[in-house]
């Protein structure tokens, strides 16, 4: 009986499938209390009856590093680490976990690795297999392919195992790279040449090629909202009452900033007396069903109604995959493929006191297919329930929160549209154009189990017909004022950085945190309040250069982005600290078409990223061609660090001294 090694990326995961393909024994590995060696037999339909060992490592196990000639600051010209050489290594603290998979390696069959089926975890998984043929050659090296740790989903991966996925590791491979030569070199040069002008000695000012545009979206917005000049704007107001019921009129041309014009508008209405009904409708309508779970939306619904910012959401929503209850959340796809039993799915969700009602209609009758969207990443089903758990037994309220969003959004994809009835009713008065809108909700549907989202009905409008002629109960002329948008919450934040190609939907939550740290931007919570982190926002008034920021705005009434209905409280707003809005306009100065503010040197690497994931681009040419384009911005940025040193000296007041 052969021996087979199976690896995974943590250990939980190992526990969970070790126990699911054997009642398997463990012990500790040595020197490393949080990573165990389960041992047990399983007749593999790829090897046999098979002795199996099964561990896992934590996450990477190697790094990389530049030479030791070029590790201390001032051993080179930041530009060499351009070229520099890179040494791949194990981490000093993971040289245990490598030991332990090298000694389980000599005598195996096989080694069957369990690693994430994403990007990282085929690189993660290239790594464990480097280290085990090292000592082995002759090893059948396989993969199993999964996205929960149910039990019929595990013993499916065993029974099918797949091949490493060369090109995607290769494309973290070239990430990797890039993200240490581009942040070494930029944060070396900008912290040696700026940190003598900033309060807080030895403070490293970092650089990162997602970073620094996702603190420039923030900044942009920041000056939008303080250099934002409110105008005002007149506009027309119709009513009219029948069979007892008021209607408001709105105004075609919505509003105009010209009052002179506006007067003899309604001049001219006021003449004209009656009002003739142009158009009725009234025709059924539907508000649509949210699309399969992505982890992009995951992060953007957990900050607007879950109270938890992005990074907090992912590291729960892991978890929550770790103990079985959720699939993979890590996801580009809002598509289930026909032929997975969703059915089943939401059978099991039928023990809950609150949704389990409507998870019961669903069996019945009224289950519906999901609506497909745009997305697939070939690697993961949408995030979704993969089995019920009673949410006391779950380990706090941020675990109830997450699973109940996923479970209820599951539960609304496989449900019906809400249903409902719109009236139109259009009159013409004086040559001008007024509407009104009604909406009456016939059926809930899917809202019934998603209260994150909102349609309420209207007032019912009366019946006009078309022709018929009426002199106006109301008419009025009013002003109001355009108001600024509002700072950058980090919903509308990821929406940015997802649009732009500014990092993966696994590393946004991890980018945001980073400028955070870094003290490039403090959070509050929306609406007011202090904010949090270091420092405070201190900004010299006057116009800035290179940002008009004023703009027309929002016009008070005007339908944006509608306020959530459920914990609004816990969404996060972006204010940039002093030393986040110098760094930005600084290079913005140095050039605006290669800005390091701007997403479009990112969003081109991120794009060719996938190209090596498509086979058409390899890790060797990404990385040159990248390292090309930064090194020219990297070169202009040393020759105009007085442009950097001088936004520093605007808006950090000692920088003056």
């Amino acid at each position: 009986m052969g021996k087979i090694l199976c690896v995974a990326e943590k250990p939980s995961i190992a526990k969970a499938v070790a126990n699911h393909l054997a009642r398997a024994q463990a012990r500790n590995v040595n020197g490393v209390t949080y990573v165990k060696n389960y041992v047990f037999d399983y007749n593999f339909t790829r090897w046999g009856a098979s002795n199996v060992v099964f561990t896992s490592v934590v996450g990477h196990i190697k790094h990389q590093e530049f030479a030791p000639r070029y590790s201390s600051w001032n051993s080179c010209d930041p530009l060499d680490l351009f070229d520099a050489p890179i040494i791949n290594s194990v981490v000093e603290d993971k040289k245990a976990i490598a030991r332990n998979i090298e000694e389980q390696a000599r005598g195996a069959q096989a080694l069957f690795i369990w690693t994430d089926c994403d990007r990282e975890g085929e690189h993660i998984g290239t790594e464990i297999r480097d280290i085990a043929l090292r000592v082995n050659p002759r090893l059948d090296v396989k993969r199993a392919r999964f996205s929960n740790i149910e039990r019929a989903h595990v013993i499916n991966a065993a029974t099918n195992p797949i091949s490493l996925d060369e090109k995607q590791a290769n494309a973290v491979a070239a990430r990797i790279e890039l993200d240490l030569r581009l942040g070494a070199a930029f944060t070396r040069l900008q912290t040696l040449a700026l940190q003598s002008l900033i309060s807080q000695e030895n403070k490293v000012i970092s650089y990162g090629s997602c970073q620094f545009p996702t603190l420039g979206f923030v900044v942009e917005r920041y000056f939008r909202v303080k250099n934002f000049v409110p105008e005002t704007f007149w506009l027309l107001k119709l009513m009219h009452e029948k069979d007892d019921i008021k209607v408001n009129f709105n105004w075609r041309r919505g509003h105009l900033f010209d009052r002179m014009a506006v007067t003899i508008i309604f001049e001219r209405c006021l003449a004209a007396k009656m009002a003739r009904v142009t158009s009725m409708q009234t025709k059924p309508t539907s508000k649509w069903k949210p699309l399969p779970l992505t982890t992009v939306e995951l992060q953007k619904m957990g900050s607007r109604f879950l109270r938890m910012d992005s990074q907090r959401v992912m590291k729960v929503a892991e978890d929550l995959y770790t103990k079985g209850w959720i699939s993979y959340p890590r996801t580009e796809t809002d598509q289930f493929d026909k032929g997975m039993d969703l059915r089943s799915l939401v059978e099991k969700q039928q023990q809950d006191a609150d949704w389990g009602p409507f998870a019961r209609n669903l069996i019945n009758s009224q289950f519906r297919q999901p609506r497909s969207g745009r997305h697939n990443d070939q690697a993961h089903p949408p995030i979704h329930p993969v089995n019920f758990v009673v949410r006391d037994q779950l380990q706090n309220d941020e675990e109830r929160r997450v699973y109940e969003f996923v479970v209820r959004r599951f539960l609304a994809c496989c449900s019906e549209d809400a249903l409902g009835e719109s009236t139109n009713i259009e009159v013409e008065y004086g040559g001008e154009a007024f509407r009104a809108h009604g909406l009456i909700v016939i059926q809930r549907n899917y809202l019934d189990v998603y209260p994150y989202d909102k349609w309420e009905s209207s007032q019912q409008l009366p019946r006009f017909d078309v022709g018929e002629t009426f002199v106006p109960k109301e008419v009025q002329m009013t002003d109001g004022k355009t108001t600024a948008p509002g700072y950058l919450t980090e919903p509308e934040l990821i929406s940015l950085m997802d649009a732009n190609g500014i990092g993966t939907d696994a590393t946004m939550a991890e980018h945001i945190a980073k400028i955070k740290e870094r003290a490039y931007v403090m959070t509050r919570p929306k609406g007011g309040g202090r904010a949090g982190g270091n420092g405070e926002v201190r900004l010299t008034t006057g116009s800035r250069g290179g940002r008009s920021g004023t703009g027309r705005g929002r016009v008070a009434g005007d339908s944006g982005n509608a306020a959530p209905a459920a914990g609004n409280s816990g969404i996060q707003e972006f204010i940039p600290t002093t030393l986040g809005v110098a760094l930005i306009e600084g290079y913005d100065n140095v050039g605006f078409d290669t800005s390091l503010s701007k997403p479009f040197l990112r969003k081109e690497m991120e794009l060719q990223m996938r190209a090596i994931c498509a086979g058409t681009a390899t890790r060797s040419d990404v990385v040159h061609q990248n390292l090309e384009l930064y090194r020219a911005v990297f070169m202009r940025t040393a020759q105009q660090m007085n442009v950097l040193k001088t936004a520093i000296r605007k808006y950090i007041p000692q920088a003056n001294g």
